[in-house]
């Protein structure tokens, strides 16, 4: 099965991953399938406009980094409250169920949203924490404390970069960031033409089999150097 890319990779990654991919498409022809013309030319204007973006500066750069690792601070918290909710102790297994409720009101799907939407949905997340009736929950499940404060230092430290790049943008008179276009490429690869082309190597194999099959090696090539890069950077920070 075609993978996903991984949506921690950064606007480089993803712009790289875009283009292999509209290569790919472009080596075979589709004149009856107007949907994924559609889907690729969609994805050609936004591989343009992220390549463009990726150039505008380092402030934007940063930005990037650190809208990264306040997801996977986002994903850690999840694991941690899932894993709560399985606990063979009673009491554990309650803080986990109360904190993951709250959790869920937002849940993992704001990482994909805009950076704006994600800052706003994060900062209403960690006030619901706050919550004196959830202080004990927190407490009781170990490790739940520590998360929390990473998720609120990694929200503070994406705040103050974006003021920077919002001050950037209005210097340069800019609109949009590549933070912003970034997730809507990794949309249009994940939801539209990765689940399109699931079905149709199915469905027609003959027609979208090599497509796929390619496609599936980009991406997955793709994920295994983000994941190298991840352990690596894990090595450095331990």
């Amino acid at each position: 099965m075609i993978p996903k890319l991984n949506s921690r990779c950064r606007t480089t990654e993803t712009n790289t991953t875009s283009d292999n991919l509209l290569m790919a498409f472009n080596k075979q022809t589709f004149e009856g399938d107007s949907y994924i013309v559609g889907l690729f030319t969609n994805l050609q204007t936004w591989s343009g406009s992220l390549r463009t973006a990726i150039h505008r500066g380092k402030a934007e750069s940063i930005l990037d980094e650190l809208d990264v690792a306040r997801d996977e601070k986002m994903q850690a918290l999840n694991y941690l409250l899932l894993g709560a909710t399985h606990h063979p102790m009673a009491e554990i297994k309650t803080a986990g169920e109360n904190l993951f409720d709250t959790y869920m009101k937002y849940g993992l799907k704001i990482i994909n949203e805009t950076y704006a939407i994600e800052s706003s949905l994060l900062e209403s997340l960690l006030q619901d924490l706050l919550a004196p009736e959830l202080q004990a929950d927190i407490t009781a499940v170990s490790g739940c404390t520590e998360v929390i404060a990473d998720l609120q230092t990694a929200q503070n430290n994406f705040k103050v970069a974006n003021f920077t790049w919002e001050e950037e943008k209005a210097k340069e008179g800019l609109t949009e960031s590549a933070t912003q276009i970034k997730k809507e490429v990794l949309s249009i690869i994940n939801e539209n033409i990765v689940v399109y082309l699931r079905a149709m190597q199915q469905a027609n194999g003959a027609v979208y089999g090599e497509l796929a099959q390619t496609a599936s090696q980009i991406i997955s090539d793709a994920n295994q150097a983000i994941k190298r890069r991840k352990k690596k950077e894990d090595v450095v920070l331990n």
